[in-house]
């Protein structure tokens, strides 16, 4: 199956590494435009250079996704330079906190929130009333196999993974039938987020794994960029987990 997004602007936020970066590279192979958006201009400036000759294709928009204001300025920035938008992947994450529940502070707390879960809101509300409302779209939310159970260390990370899945299901009936909504749920990817999960114990980890590795991030680009497609016409609402069979285990999964 040729999985195609040709002629379409997908702005993707988070986009300047890891499994965001991959995920904009695919779509631009498949023909898409792509907006990436991250808080360091510097690493947007990274990112873009490794398109290549396709660097044309790519608009970088320094913001952060945990800001109303700053959704509502990639839409704005997005418009002017494309003429159009057609799909968003939510993919910005932060994990600042490693620990119980019972000792996390505030700030840490709201931080994670903010990036984690509040920013799904601010970006599918804001291309929803700059675009999506006349024309249609499709959202791609990353989750995470952690938010489908409890783990020890990331616990309050995972309540956000949750949120995100519950998000997902939410925004799908009330955005139908004009906008299809889904997420990806990855178990333990070598992303530079994951590294204190996978840098010491990847072989370990990796030999408990029914599919026997640990997950790559053109893994998950696949998965987004399906559901971004054609192909996924008449899928929405669901949260595809994508985790080389760790969540199969009676003991649950990583990630």
């Amino acid at each position: 199956m040729d999985i195609r997004l040709d002629n379409r602007v997908v702005i993707i936020t988070g986009a300047s590494r890891g499994i965001g970066l991959a995920a904009a590279q695919l779509a631009v192979q498949s023909g898409a435009r792509v907006v990436l958006t991250s808080r360091k201009q510097a690493n947007l400036d990274e990112a873009v250079a490794s398109f290549g000759d396709a660097r044309s294709q790519v608009l970088a928009i320094e913001a952060h996704a945990g800001r109303s204001a700053d959704a509502d300025r990639v839409m704005e920035s997005t418009l002017a330079h494309f003429g159009r938008i057609d799909a968003l992947v939510n993919n910005a994450a932060t994990n600042p906190y490693y620990g119980p529940l019972v000792d996390i502070d505030d700030a840490r707390m709201a931080k994670t929130v903010e990036t984690n879960q509040s920013s799904i809101v601010y970006h599918s509300r804001a291309a929803w009333h700059a675009a999506f409302a006349q024309h249609g779209g499709a959202i791609v939310n990353v989750a995470s196999v952690g938010g489908l159970g409890p783990e020890p260390g990331i616990g309050w990370y995972n309540v956000t993974k949750a949120a995100v899945i519950h998000l997902t299901r939410q925004l799908s009936w009330e955005l139908a039938p004009r906008v299809r909504v889904n997420a990806v749920a990855p178990g333990l990817v070598r992303t530079e987020l994951a590294r204190g999960l996978w840098e010491e114990r990847g072989e370990e980890i990796a030999a408990q794994i029914p599919l026997r590795r640990l997950g790559d991030v053109r893994d998950i680009a696949e998965s987004i960029v399906f559901l971004l497609s054609d192909a996924a016409s008449w899928i929405t609402g669901q949260t595809l987990v994508v985790d080389g069979g760790t969540t199969t285990q009676p003991s649950g999964g990583v990630g």
